[in-house]
Formats: C-alpha cells, sequence, structure tokens
C-alpha cells in the first residue's frame, strides 16, 4: 500500500511539474517566429527605416524586410541620419543585438522577425500629421465669457483674469 502512495505522488508531482510547460506551449505564438540576418556586420544590411521611437525596419541583402522591436523607447531614432548596428561576436543582427544612435542612445533590441517592410511613405506622412493635429489641439482651457469658446491656459491669460473673489 505503501507503494502505492508513493507512486501516486511521484505521479501528482509530475504533472504539477509539467502543467506549466503545457500552458507556455499553448500560449507560444508560432506566427512570430525570431529571425537572424547573417553577416550583418560585414555588409548584411542593405537599408532601413525608422518606426519612430518604438521600432525598426531593416532590410538584408537578400532584400527581406526584418522589424526590430526594443526593448523601450528609442531616443533620436525618428530623425537618425546614421545608425550603428551592434551586433557582438556573432556578426548576425538578431534579437540579441542593439541599435546605436549616435549622440543619443543605444537600443536593445527584445525582437526581431520577419516583415513585409515599412509602410509607404504616403502613408507615413498622413500618420505622421495625424499625430502632430493631436499634439497641437489644447490639452486644457478655460470658458470665456466674451467668446463663449475655450482658449487656451497662459500664464498672461491667468494674470491679466478680473479678480472674481467677494469679500
Amino acid at each position: 500500500m505503501n507503494a502505492s502512495k508513493r507512486t501516486l505522488r511521484a505521479f501528482a508531482l509530475l504533472i504539477i511539474a509539467i502543467a506549466p510547460m503545457r500552458i507556455v506551449l499553448a500560449d507560444s505564438n508560432p506566427a512570430q517566429v525570431e529571425a537572424s540576418i547573417p553577416f550583418a556586420a560585414r555588409g548584411g544590411i542593405r537599408d532601413w527605416a525608422a518606426d519612430g521611437d518604438k521600432g525598426l525596419w531593416v532590410q538584408a541583402v537578400n532584400r527581406k524586410w526584418y522589424y526590430a522591436q526594443f526593448m523601450g523607447r528609442c531616443i533620436g531614432l525618428a530623425f537618425a541620419t546614421a545608425l550603428g548596428f551592434d551586433t557582438g561576436a556573432e556578426s548576425a543582427f538578431d534579437r540579441w543585438s542593439a541599435v546605436i544612435v549616435p549622440g543619443y542612445s543605444r537600443c536593445n533590441v527584445t525582437s526581431l522577425t520577419l516583415s513585409d517592410g515599412p509602410p509607404p511613405r504616403q502613408k507615413l506622412r498622413q500618420a505622421e500629421k495625424g499625430e502632430a493635429d493631436r499634439a497641437t489641439e489644447p490639452a486644457a482651457g478655460v470658458h470665456s465669457a466674451d467668446e463663449g469658446a475655450l482658449q487656451p491656459i497662459t500664464l498672461h491669460s491667468v494674470l491679466d483674469a478680473p479678480e472674481s473673489i467677494e469679500d
């Protein structure tokens, strides 16, 4: 009887140990297969295009596009004219590599996957214009009795406002 209890306990522990592995295997996304650009340190990268400060499209010499996602924001990437690719000793650009924006930052890559490439420039300009329009909207406003509309709050509007404190 003791042998069967030991066997049952061992089987229960085995199921408990295997259960998380089954969950991880079920949640993995096969569409997001990690990629690598071989010989990136020796001319393997042909072109690149920034995706703001959150990612980078990279074109290999075989004209395939890849998307590199960064660990965080990559300061200076959106307006960089040159980049450095730190591939380490492997000489391949992959998820363990980094992008160096001269004078600004070093951006660690967390994921490198195959991509269709950057969207056409016209769509990028429209998206940037939409972001610029949202950025120029007033964040806060005060109601003006004279004009009946929201007006941006400025230091002068606060200092020049008539005092309405009653004694």
